[in-house]
């Protein structure tokens, strides 16, 4: 009976299982789908470009459990650097936000919650910096990521890499969530 019992509960869990998979972690945007191709407004204003240089809206949903606070990232694994490039790079949003507001990426940073911090981006600066792919290259693909931490705040120096950021929200990270999307110039 015991077994049985025992059993029937590993069942339960084993059905329920598909369904919290199913509702986790999650991100989305109002104004890029996944695969899609970016627009002229997620586009760089410079090194050769002339888009608009605005940051997408971005949404989350279901974060982990435990989650002190978000970190959004937006990297292009296809610059032709030897390590890809950094075009956005934000951390300690507070744990009660869900979102960015399009355009949250200026560089004065007026739009993110109270307590977000914008990393430097291979660009040199905070700040969104957009698709800006070399002419004739292949469409590049840009990774949008929100991960979740187990930290309230990073603590990072104000002129601090892409990289030194990314290494503190990896030795912190509960979970994440990305979508990817395009962009080529002829």
């Amino acid at each position: 009976m015991i077994r049985t019992a025992t059993a029937l509960s590993l069942a339960g869990l084993l059905a329920a299982a598909p369904a919290h998979a199913a509702g986790g972690f999650t991100l989305a945007s109002p104004s890029i789908k996944p695969g899609s191709m970016l627009t002229e407004a997620q586009v760089f204003n410079g090194f050769g470009c002339t888009g608009k240089n605005v940051s997408p809206a971005l949404e989350w949903k279901n974060p982990p459990k435990g989650t002190k606070s978000f970190a959004v990232t937006v990297y292009d694994p296809d610059a032709p650097t030897g390590s890809g490039w950094w075009h956005w790079v934000v951390y300690n949003i507070p744990a009660a936000s869900t979102m960015l507001a399009e355009g949250a990426g200026a560089a004065d940073g007026k739009g993110l919650p109270n307590g977000a911090v914008q990393g430097r981006t291979d660009f040199g600066a905070p700040g969104f910096g957009g698709a800006c792919p070399p002419k004739g290259d292949k469409p590049h693909r840009y990774i949008f990521t929100v991960y979740a931490l187990k930290t309230e705040k990073i603590e990072a120096p104000a002129d601090g890499t892409a990289a030194l950021i990314g290494f503190m929200i990896n030795a912190n990270k509960l979970g994440q969530a990305s979508f990817s999307a395009r962009y080529g110039r002829k």
